[in-house]
């Protein structure tokens, strides 16, 4: 969620498009970029002459790291110290709970679905700390989304064989992906939740 005051802010850039005359408006000190995705935007407003640093963070650890970094460039290491350990102790907090769980629900994230794109290693980390299973654990080191593509058969395989286990749980930006699929929608042990 963005804080109220980003949302008052023009928009100058979507995440892997920007309007560089609007963001040369604003006469940036710095730009702040993430990933691959938006290696062109990063060199094109260098060779517009605008300073941008990159980040690249895949996971909840690194996603802490770069709080800290950001806390230090704008002089706010104090504050950024403090929101990382508000942060980590929210997370430690939700492992405590979730080591009281009775079992373990298998969990599918999908981040995109067309073409249908498991979650990003942090999403991973995230349903672990919860007291999750995630159903694909080994695509979550690849950084790349392109890598990390699966067909709908695959998913629905790897959920059914979770359905001997209570509680499967699949979150998805849109619930039609498993509710259409043949006897999904009256089986009681899988969860469908969207993601808003």
């Amino acid at each position: 969620m963005r804080p109220p005051e980003a949302r008052q802010k023009p928009k100058v850039s979507a995440f892997i498009n920007a309007r560089f005359d609007k963001i040369l408006a604003l006469e940036p000190d710095l730009v702040f970029a993430f990933s691959d995705l938006q290696a062109d935007i990063a060199a094109e407003l260098i060779r517009r002459g605008v300073t941008v640093l990159t980040f690249n963070q895949r996971s909840v650890s690194e996603i802490l790291e770069m709080i800290l970094t950001v806390g230090r460039i704008v002089g706010g290491e104090e504050r950024a110290i403090q929101l990382v350990s508000s942060l980590q102790g929210g997370l430690e907090a939700i492992t405590e709970s979730a080591s009281h769980f009775s079992r373990r629900p298998r969990v599918f994230f999908e981040e995109w679905h067309d073409p249908l794109i498991s979650g990003i290693r942090w999403v991973d980390e995230l349903i672990e700390i919860a007291g999750g299973e995630c159903i694909f654990p080994e695509l979550r080191r690849q950084q790349a989304a392109k890598d990390r593509i699966l067909n709908t058969a695959d998913v629905i395989a790897a959920t059914r064989r979770s359905l001997s286990l209570p509680g499967a749980v699949v979150m998805s930006r849109r619930t039609s992906f498993v509710s259409a699929q043949a006897g999904y929608k009256s089986a009681p042990a899988v969860t469908l939740t969207s993601m808003r």
